[in-house]
């Protein structure tokens, strides 16, 4: 399959795009267009931004073509042994899976708008653009000649985005006979050698952890937009992340800025080539189901952290400020009590990135994360602190990665008995294959390593005594989740807007308004209607904060235990 992009304006920005394949002399060719891309396990029906399609044969001889699906169309070849397709797309989706065509720059992620046909997958492709000369290019794919790249198959093309601008920033670094390139679309003020150096102190300590690099080079395209943003993306040798302010980057946002980083790079090993069965290969055309998102996504929230602070990139005081972050986004979810972590993973198709249904799922990443430092703390313990959750992934990249071979469930959980003479039946039906609280087994891992889950109230008076969390907006506050069993569940709705409190109108500062009287009066507006509102305080307390907290008095072997876990002295 050979593409070739071009764009008449920028402005527009449509791309004009030609696919030009050989037909075998089959009577009637079918052309697919991606209804989702990896990465993202939900259609995205990239077809609503195509236009314009036409069918030609040899010496430009239309040809019938017609669609038979929302993103399926047929060719009637007429005998023509070679046919060429044209369309148009529309680019102008800036975020870390979409395609943007402007006056500054190209962007484009090829599986939002490469047709293709079955038969012709797995053989090489070729994409050449059009591109102003100006431009400098980043991305994953080789170079064939001048402004044509080249792929394997159709794959590794639309697991390859690429940018193009003349302002595009490029940073480089070596490791391990792997070259690393950065590459920035946005203005920023980031240190190049401080932020080199951390590249490499987490990179480096990657590959030690796996054995190896599954590529030869490695691309981060970086977008950076003037307001705040956070996306990314994996890619088969490349990540795409979308990151801002510039502004703050060097500042606020560099935490987020290199934690976003690690965990795409882990993915180079975790599923992209670790993968789950049931998407091994991808089909492009609709829906594929697995249950392993816990793995894909929980393990690689869990290490892209971890792998920072084990290399000294961030310090004890923000690793502990991460793992917060996961306790407070996992237990103010009350969707914990009722979805296990395989019916979530499932449910990403469905509305997995999305809040639909208040309180009815968890998140594979958040959960997943936490599912993952119980392993790792429960594996070192079981194993006399031989082995640990490292040990766990290096098999999966041994014997399921390198080899092409999509793992299961039952999978991961062999490989920790193999390392531990333990079966954790228990842990994984209750944590992720049930819904089972994670506090005792939190607890109970970190003792091993001098550390505890502690528990205190939350500061907020409104999520504390009346299990009300909201959201400030100019002039009211909008309840985005109701505790179980709070005083809110039987008086108040999710979406109801809180206009005043105790007759006094919303701030940002509630505690005056709320005062400590036994009674509180709303007044709210739900879909129009205004409404008043008496909420008496329970006795019992909601949206606890949970925080990880050291020992006072750790004994010599937590203290060990720790820093083999942390890479920190206790």
């Amino acid at each position: 399959m050979e593409y070739h992009i071009s764009c008449k304006n920028p402005l527009s920005h449509y791309l004009e795009i030609s696919l030009t394949i050989s037909t075998w002399n089959k009577p009637r060719l079918y052309l697919q267009l991606p209804a989702w891309r990896p990465g993202r396990y939900e259609l995205a029906n990239y077809a609503k931004h195509l236009r314009s399609i036409h069918a030609s044969g040899l010496r430009g001889k239309s040809l019938p073509i017609f669609k038979v699906s929302k993103d399926r169309w047929v060719v009637e070849t007429s005998g023509s042994s070679r046919i060429t397709i044209t369309y148009q797309y529309f680019a102008h989706q800036g975020d870390a899976g979409g395609s943007l065509i402007d006056d500054e720059q190209w962007y484009i992620n090829f599986i939002n708008c490469l047709l293709y046909t079955e038969e012709r997958l797995t053989e090489p492709s070729t994409v050449t653009l059009e591109l102003p000369k100006s431009y400098r290019v980043g991305t994953g794919l080789t170079l064939r000649k001048e402004r044509q790249w080249a792929a394997k198959d159709y794959y590794q093309l639309v697991d390859s985005p690429l940018m193009a601008s003349k302002k595009l920033k490029h940073w480089s670094y070596e490791l391990e006979s792997v070259s690393f390139h950065l590459w920035f679309h946005g203005q920023h003020k980031l240190s190049k050698s401080k932020t080199l150096k951390h590249f490499k102190s987490f990179s480096k300590l990657q590959i030690n952890t796996l054995g190896e690099f599954p590529e030869k080079d490695y691309h981060f395209l970086y977008q950076v937009p003037p307001k705040k943003f956070y996306h990314g993306v994996e890619h088969a040798n490349s990540t795409v992340i979308a990151i801002g302010p510039g502004s703050q980057l060097h500042k606020e946002r560099y935490p987020d800025f290199l934690g976003v980083s690690s965990h795409e790079l882990f993915h180079a090993w975790n599923i992209l080539k670790i993968r789950p069965k049931n998407l091994l290969p991808y089909d492009f055309s609709k829906e594929c189901y697995f249950e392993e998102g816990f793995v894909a996504e929980g393990f690689t929230t869990y290490y892209g952290d971890l792998f920072l602070a084990r290399c000294g990139v961030f310090d004890e005081k923000q690793y502990f400020k991460e793992v917060d972050t996961l306790f407070k986004r996992h237990f103010e979810n009350e969707g914990r009590h009722v979805a296990s972590l395989t019916d979530s993973s499932r449910d990403l198709w469905l509305d997995g990135y999305q809040i639909t249904a208040p309180s009815r799922k968890v998140s594979i990443y958040t959960k997943g994360a936490l599912v993952a430092l119980i392993l790792d703390l429960n594996i070192r313990r079981l194993s006399g602190q031989r082995s640990s959750l490292d040990d766990v992934v290096r098999d999966l990249w041994q014997n399921f990665g390198k080899k092409d071979r999509g793992y299961r469930t039952e999978d991961v959980q062999r490989i920790c008995k193999k390392f531990t003479k333990h079966d954790f039946q228990d842990l994984f039906d209750e944590l992720i294959r049930g819904t089972a609280p994670l506090q005792d087994y939190l607890k109970d891992a970190l003792s091993e390593v001098g550390c505890t889950l502690h528990r205190l109230p939350s500061k907020q008076t409104l999520k504390r005594c009346f299990g009300i969390r909201a959201t400030l907006l100019d002039s009211s506050l909008k309840i985005s989740q109701i505790a179980n069993g709070s005083p809110a569940g039987k008086k108040l709705s999710v979406g109801d807007l809180i206009l005043k409190i105790n007759g006094k109108k919303v701030q940002k500062n509630l505690k005056k308004a709320l005062g400590k009287a036994h009674t509180t009066k709303l007044l709210i507006n739900r879909g129009g209607r205004q409404l008043s509102i008496k909420l008496t305080r329970s006795s019992k307390q909601f949206f606890w904060q949970y925080r990880l907290q050291k020992l006072p008095n750790p004994t010599d072997d937590q203290r060990i235990n720790y820093q083999k876990w942390t890479g920190y002295p206790f």
